[in-house]
């Protein structure tokens, strides 16, 4: 799925879950707004795959409107970045669990910095 393009996460009625992914104005990188969570999984990484095929030396993952994100939707933040062939990605504004699992599953990754709320 091209991250250019809005996502609806779920399907009606299956908890509720949504998760809406598009891009950055001006600069590389997507936006997401919802709830990263085993329901929206598939388009997050989706989402995520986009942005590693369009990657520059800095690509940037917005998460001001992310309410939630659960441990394998950071995972998957952390394997797209240790894919990349170079640089880094910024991951800006994330809900307070994202920098907690970071820092606890990948002590050393380098390759994500976080720009807190």
């Amino acid at each position: 799925m091209d991250p250019s393009q809005t996502v609806d996460g779920c399907e009606p009625g299956r908890g509720g879950a949504v998760l809406e992914v598009g891009p950055l104005t001006g600069r590389p990188g997507i936006r997401a707004r919802g709830e990263i969570s085993e329901v929206t999984r598939s388009p997050w990484e989706a989402a995520l795959a986009g942005l590693a095929r369009r990657h520059a030396e800095v690509s940037y993952v917005e998460l001001s409107e992310v309410g939630f994100v659960d441990v394998a939707g950071v995972a998957a933040l952390a394997v797209t970045a240790l894919g990349l062939p170079g640089g880094r990605m910024v991951v800006e504004h994330p809900p307070p669990q994202v920098p907690r699992v970071l820092s606890l599953f990948w002590p050393g990754l380098h390759r994500i910095e976080v720009a807190p709320r």
